[in-house]
């Protein structure tokens, strides 16, 4: 069993929102160092959801997308007396936050032809109505879980 990690870098709040959830974002938004751009693609994208969805707070829609996007269960490929199998297992809260803003990024990435806030704000507010490319990936992902049920009892 693995042990655990002694000195996790614990991220700060951010300065606008006061969240270390959007602090996290912002750092994986992070491309080359450059924070400051990242900082202005997120906050900008918050401002077109805070236009569009007419909210005070756009963290909620944030908060919503996370919560719509993140898998519950994953399947995990283990070896068993020369057969590879696909095991459903339970995802933790760490990992399902960060499969969630990995599958949002890469969601608002993939579409073509706009500024990358306004493609971030796009995919956030869809993520938030449980529609768009994430939640998709996270269903489909729940489908394949569903599908290799018959395998749970190789889980370690």
């Amino acid at each position: 069993m693995r042990r655990k990690v002694k000195n996790r870098n614990i991220v700060g709040p951010d300065g606008k929102y006061d969240s270390a959830k959007v602090a996290k974002f912002i750092n994986y938004v992070m491309m080359g160092g450059k924070k400051n751009a990242a900082r202005e693609i997120v906050y900008g994208a918050f401002d077109i959801i805070k236009e569009k969805t007419k909210t005070e707070n756009p963290i909620e829609v944030f908060e919503a997308a996370l919560r719509n996007a993140g898998p519950v269960t994953e399947v995990r490929s283990r070896r068993i007396g020369g057969a590879n199998y696909q095991v459903p297992r339970e995802v933790r809260e760490e990992r399902r936050f960060l499969l969630a803003l990995r599958w949002i990024l890469e969601a608002a990435n993939a579409k073509k032809g706009k500024a990358m806030r306004f493609k971030l704000a796009d995919e956030l507010m869809a993520a938030a109505n449980n529609e768009g490319a994430a939640v998709k990936k996270k269903e489909d992902t729940h489908r394949m879980a569903e599908s290799n049920k018959a395998f749970a009892h190789f889980a370690w």
